[in-house]
């Protein structure tokens, strides 16, 4: 990354803090390898439709080895559901079992999971502007004509990389930690389909930004990529969309199946204008994406209302 293009980064990134705004001390009581956890933070931790794995994986300390599995408790006997990886953001990479759970605790996925599995979807915010009238209605008839059926999700802890001595190594070896690791013990550890087509990635603020290196690195794990609110620098978003769209041509020249994109923002999101050219420069090049601006900030409540639920809903959505 030359300096200017790092110096861009890093103004992008500062708008990502917004998502460490809850307090450490609940994270804390069960945060370290081998402590017992308080019994509210495991109930925070457990999601109501979902089984929760945690692990600590082969890998660098000094980078990622804690991962939080959630498995689908709902299924029918034999039946085999996508799998999910998903990157936290900054705010949560100064411990490996906050960042492991963030998704979770912070970022409301038990509960937009649980939300989408018992439609029709009413507001959990005071904040009415997260969820307009119409779009709320558009949901409902959305999963009244096709309910939600579920996914698999792998959260591994995210490093944050830009304050690594060499970032490029440091992604390099994530992306091989997450293609090597963390997907081949989730596949067995939950019922999933087990190849790439039904495999995707996507990440929040600093987790959507490595979410798109992970997947330019190892486009042979994954069949759809997702970021939201993703705090890139504005010098790498045509270098993201030709890499992606150089993966998407040679996956149609090798007649598999092209991976498609999801990006996501907010309408008060400072990197929504940066988001919105990505998706603009990936369509451009005839790469199949969805693009989405909500209502709301980068922060944990427009995650916790509608961020997280609609992420969700579309790797839902996805063939299988």
């Amino acid at each position: 990354m030359t300096s200017i293009a790092r110096r861009s980064f890093l103004h992008v990134l500062g708008g990502a803090a917004a998502l460490a705004a809850t307090p450490r001390a609940l994270a804390l009581a069960g945060a370290s390898e081998g402590k017992a956890i308080n019994a509210d933070v495991l109930a925070s931790r457990t999601p109501p439709d979902l089984r929760v794995i945690d692990l600590s994986l082969e890998g660098d300390p000094r980078l990622a080895t804690r991962v939080a599995i959630f498995v689908p408790n709902h299924l029918a006997k034999e039946e085999k559901v996508p799998l999910l990886v998903l990157l936290h953001g900054l705010g949560e990479t100064w411990d490996q079992g906050v960042g492991a759970y963030a998704w979770v605790e912070r970022y409301g996925l038990g509960n937009a999971y649980a939300r989408l599995r018992r439609a029709p979807i009413t507001r959990t915010s005071r904040q009415t502007s997260l969820l307009p009238d119409a779009h709320l209605a558009e949901l409902n008839a959305s999963l009244a004509a096709q309910p939600f059926r579920g996914v698999a999700i792998a959260c591994p802890y995210t490093p944050n990389v830009v304050k690594l001595p060499d970032p490029a190594a440091a992604l390099d070896a994530y992306a091989a930690w997450i293609a090597e690791v963390v997907v081949p013990r989730a596949r067995k550890e939950a019922p999933v389909f087990v190849d790439a087509a039904h495999t995707s990635l996507d990440g929040v603020s600093l987790g959507g930004y490595l979410a798109i290196e992970v997947f330019c690195r190892r486009p042979d794990v994954f069949g759809a990529l997702g970021c939201v609110q993703s705090a890139m620098s504005p010098l790498k978003v045509p270098v993201y969309a030709e890499r992606i769209a150089a993966i998407h041509a040679a996956a149609i020249k090798a007649g598999r199946p092209a991976p498609t994109v999801h990006v996501e923002t907010a309408s008060s999101d400072p990197m929504r204008d940066i988001n919105r050219t990505f998706a603009d420069e990936l369509t451009r090049r005839g790469v199949g994406t969805d693009f989405l601006v909500l209502p709301g900030q980068h922060d944990q409540t427009f995650l916790r209302e509608s961020g997280s639920l609609e992420m969700l809903l579309w790797h839902d959505r996805r063939p299988r």
